[in-house]
C-alpha cells in the first residue's frame, strides 16, 4: 500500500521500529501522545538513550506516505523532511497518530514568518533555553538540524532534515564572510558533518548542543573545539 495520510496529532514521534520505544517512552507512543509529559520524565541519560530509537518528529498536518502497517504501527515516508537520495525521512509511527487527508490540507508547509534568512534566524532565537532532544523537530525539543529544519518550515520553506544534507543544499559562503542568518557546519576528522548552527555573528552561533543529554539551545561564541571543527558556512537560496 502507498496511502497518503496526514499527521493527526500536534507532534508524532518517528521511531526506528515498532519495538524501539522503551517503557519510559509510553507517553510518546500512546494513542493520544503527551510529548510534554514524556520529556518531563526523562533524565539526561534517558535522552541519550534515544539514539538509535527516535529518528525525527512529524508535525500536525504533515503528509506521510504509508508503505505498510503492522500491529497498530505504520512504516511511512515523510516527504516534507528531505533526505539525500530518498523521497523523505523513513520510519515508524503509530497509526493512531495519523488521519485521513482532507481536500483543504496544504501541499506545502504554511508560512508564519517571512522567507528571509534573518527572519528565520530571529525566529529561532525564541527557543533559547529549550533542552536538546535527539530527533526533535518541534518546540517540545530540537536537535541541531531539527532546529534549522523547523524554523525554515515556519517560513514555508522545506530544507533537508539532517545537517550533512543541509550542508550539501546551501550555497557556500567563504568563512570570514558569513553574515547573521547564515549557517555554520562542523565536521570531525572523517569529514562528515555532525553539527549545524545559525550564525549570530562571526565566530558566534545560535544552536542546539547535546552535551551529554542536558544541553540547551544557546547563543554563544564558538569555543576552541567548535573552531577546530568548523569546516563551512552557507545559506539557503530563498530566491531573493
Amino acid at each position: 500500500m502507498s496511502d497518503v495520510l496526514r499527521v493527526g496529532v500536534p507532534v508524532a514521534t518517528m521511531w526506528a521500529s515498532p519495538e524501539a520505544p522503551r517503557d519510559l517512552d509510553a507517553a510518546a507512543a500512546a494513542d493520544v501522545p503527551d510529548v510534554a509529559a514524556w520529556l518531563s520524565g526523562l533524565t539526561p541519560g534517558d535522552r541519550l538513550g534515544l539514539h538509535g530509537r527516535t529518528l525525527t518528529q512529524l508535525l500536525g498536518g504533515e503528509p506521510v506516505i504509508v508503505d505498510q502497517q503492522r500491529d497498530g504501527w505504520c512504516e511511512v515516508v515523510a516527504p516534507w523532511q528531505p533526505v539525500l537520495g530518498q523521497d523523505g525521512y523513513r520510519g515508524w509511527v503509530r497509526l493512531a497518530h495519523l488521519r485521513e487527508a482532507d481536500d483543504d490540507d496544504p501541499d506545502v508547509p504554511p508560512a508564519h514568518v517571512p522567507a528571509d534568512r534573518i527572519a528565520v534566524a530571529a525566529y529561532a532565537e525564541r527557543f533559547q533555553g529549550l533542552t536538546y532532544l535527539w530527533g526533535g523537530t518541534s518546540p517540545a525539543g530540537f536537535d541541531c538540524s531539527g532546529l534549522v529544519h523547523y524554523c525554515y518550515r515556519q517560513a514555508g520553506v522545506v530544507v533537508p532534515r539532517d545537517s550533512p544534507d543541509q550542508a550539501r543544499a546551501v550555497t557556500p559562503v567563504p568563512l570570514g564572510t558569513e553574515e547573521p542568518g547564515d549557517l555554520y557546519f562542523f565536521a570531525r576528522d572523517d569529514g562528515r558533518i555532525y553539527h549545524v548552527g545559525f550564525v549570530a555573528a562571526e565566530g558566534r552561533m545560535l544552536h542546539a548542543p547535546e552535551r551529554d543529554g542536558s544541553g540547551r539551545i544557546v547563543d554563544e561564541d564558538l569555543d576552541d573545539e567548535r573552531r577546530a571543527h568548523l569546516v563551512a558556512a552557507g545559506r539557503f537560496d530563498l530566491g531573493h
